[in-house]
């Protein structure tokens, strides 16, 4: 049975993407899709100073964040005929009390209008500062060290694991969102870097607690093929063993492509399809009432 083709997760040129959203509304429409949210990451409402501050050019900068949601109306119109376009950001949670605090929620994002938010984790804040955990290996590796090196010169992998979904808790007990982004995101750079082991008990403990703690929430949680399109880990996210603790505890799943580039609109579909059937789930649902059978 082929897989009707929908994706909320999409990046264009006003952030990090490599197509203009255009692009990628008609690449969707060559490829059969029957909607296509747009996810543009979002830090708002931190000012602009926070964006000059850090390494943030994969957000939309706040000056073109109105351009972009009519950018999106407009495309929503001029396509009506052929396939339904949705605005949406991935909003940030960011929490510093140096730059403030970003919460992915709606109230916030009202007067864009959007029609769905999508709650994303990259940062985790520490005493000594912050760093985002998808960054170059290099970089991921560097910041490890720097933040999380104990007195005997190891480095505490499981600490960096524990602050990573401590945060995202925190995002999903605060925010006001509908989908929950690469649930276990901290494992893009764990393939190379090896900082701690998935089969450690105190690491599924995390993913229980979180599990938890996204059904309270009322969340939708994606299937995120992003890491497999780009190379970065051979898998999914949320790993099968989270997805099975998300069937067990009643959440709700979509399938996503974080797609960067108009190529990978619907990479590895297919996979993350088998993936959510193995771990018991029979449909998907998405935003704005959409909901596909497996």
């Amino acid at each position: 049975m082929s897989l009707q083709k929908v994706n909320f997760h999409t990046h264009c040129t006003f952030c990090d993407g490599k197509n203009t959203a255009e692009e990628h509304v008609i690449s969707a429409i060559e490829k059969g899709f029957t909607a296509l949210g747009f996810s543009s990451h979002c830090f708002h409402p931190l000012n602009p100073d926070f964006y000059k501050s850090v390494d943030s050019i994969w957000h939309i900068p706040s000056e073109n964040i109105k351009s972009y949601a009519e950018e999106i109306n407009r495309l929503k119109a001029k396509y009506a005929d052929q396939i339904k376009i949705f605005l949406g950001f991935e909003a940030d949670y960011f929490d510093s009390p140096i730059y403030g605090t970003a919460i992915p929620d709606k109230a916030k994002y009202a007067e864009f209008s959007p029609d769905y938010l999508i709650g994303a984790v990259h940062y985790i804040n520490t005493d000594k500062g912050f760093f985002t955990v998808d960054h170059k290996t290099e970089i991921v590796k560097e910041n490890i060290e720097r933040f999380y090196t104990k007195a005997d010169g190891s480095i505490d992998g499981k600490q960096v694991v524990c602050d990573y979904f401590a945060a995202e808790r925190e995002m999903l007990q605060k925010g006001n969102f509908d989908i929950l982004a690469h649930s276990d995101l901290i494992r893009i750079r764990n393939t190379v870097l090896h900082f701690f082991d998935e089969e450690d008990t105190w690491y599924k403990d995390e993913l229980k607690a979180t599990a938890k703690v996204i059904a309270k929430a009322g969340v939708i949680t994606e299937i995120n093929t992003g890491a497999i399109a780009r190379g970065n880990m051979d898998d999914t996210y949320p790993s099968q063993y989270f997805l099975e603790l998300l069937h067990n505890n009643g959440v709700p799943v979509c399938i996503n492509s974080d797609a960067h580039t108009v190529s990978n609109l619907d990479a590895a579909f297919d996979r993350a399809a088998d993936n959510a059937r193995r771990a018991g789930y029979s449909e998907l649902v998405y935003p704005q009432n959409i909901v596909i059978k497996l």
